[in-house]
């Protein structure tokens, strides 16, 4: 799976900080010396500090990047933004799930509030339109973000794709629908009648599934 990812490739990482992220896949990326990615990830943590640690980063679009209470901030990455080595457009949560969910409906862009008074929007030069519909405001747009690979560690996968998550999807539904290609680790291999008995459970459609492997304790 691994193999198949270029370099310079787009990729979005699922999970959430130090929570289901597909760790085992991130490990694989600096073992087979991929370079110039572009990593994308509402809030990353480990994954984003061990590739920039790695040197296989070049450029970062994410929100908040820390490891939680434990073991605090990102290091690596920190040293790797402020170094000029890793060049990072900066969000909040909420406009990168903005923009995934732009690129998953197919339009060029999804406006957004609360970002009125921050240098974020600023910084990253997002437009703003006044309110089309003659309301007075103004409302900034966040432009479409597509990956060319999503990359999530589910529960369980079956042998047709299908990838069930317990629990918080965290950003990965979003992510799984913005991107050109989804891949996906997972704990389990399960049977295909177990997703019809849970079919709420299922994040990802086999249909959207490029690949998929077998991954224990992969996040």
């Amino acid at each position: 799976m691994v193999a198949a990812i270029p370099h310079g490739a787009s990729i979005g990482l699922g999970g959430s900080f130090l929570h289901r992220g597909p760790f085992a896949f991130v490990r694989e990326l600096i073992r087979q010396g991929k370079r110039d990615l572009e990593i994308i990830k509402a809030s990353p943590g480990y994954d984003i500090d061990i590739l920039c640690r790695a040197g296989c980063v070049s450029r970062v679009r994410a929100g908040i990047v820390a490891m939680e209470g434990n073991f605090g901030l990102a290091g690596g990455y920190r040293k790797a933004i402020e170094s000029g080595a890793v060049r990072l457009e900066e969000h909040s949560c909420m406009t990168l799930t903005a923009g995934l969910r732009a690129a998953g409906a197919g339009v060029p862009f999804m406006p957004v509030g609360g970002v009125h008074g921050s240098q974020i929007a600023e910084i990253s030069g997002w437009k703003k339109i006044a309110d089309p519909y003659g309301g007075g405001d103004e409302v900034w747009l966040i432009p479409a973000i597509r990956p060319d690979f999503a990359v999530i560690h589910a529960h369980a996968v079956d042998r047709d794709g299908n990838a069930r998550v317990e629990g918080s999807p965290h950003w990965d539904r979003a992510l799984t629908r913005a991107a050109r290609k989804v891949l996906v680790t997972a704990e389990t291999l399960a049977r295909p009648e177990s997703f019809a008995e849970r079919p709420e459970l299922t994040l990802v459609p086999g249909f959207m599934t490029a690949a998929a492997v077998h991954a224990p304790q992969g996040a």
